[in-house]
């Protein structure tokens, strides 16, 4: 799905990078150096499973330096179920339907809206 959201955004003229949530968690990326080299203007953070501690793995993201002046949309795959765990957080769901896609290019746009 990382690929399909990333077509989907360069397909609407924005510039992408990805990296995987696993792979900054066990330090094979960065994220420092990550942040600094592609300096993008708004995150997408996806909470898979297991979701509580990838929540928290978020949560400690956020109070890193590396975030701040970002715009940020948040996405899972069960909204419901990463709800009843760790209670609102406003991701966006995706299950692979067109409209996830709409609803995620709108969030990336509004985001960059209140950025400047």
């Amino acid at each position: 799905m990382a690929r399909t959201i990333e077509e989907v955004l360069q397909q609407e003229g924005w510039t992408t990078a990805r990296a995987f949530t696993l792979d900054l968690k066990e330090g094979r990326v960065d994220l420092e150096a990550f942040m600094a080299e592609q300096d993008p203007s708004v995150v997408i953070w996806d909470i898979a499973l297991p979701y509580e501690e990838n929540y928290a793995f978020f949560q400690t993201v956020l109070e890193r330096p590396e975030l701040n002046g970002r715009g940020l949309v948040l996405t899972t795959t069960n909204e419901r179920a990463l709800t009843e765990l760790v209670g609102p957080t406003g991701a966006i769901e995706i299950i692979g339907k067109p409209f996830d896609l709409h609803q995620i290019t709108d969030a990336v746009t509004a985001a960059m809206r209140t950025m400047g």
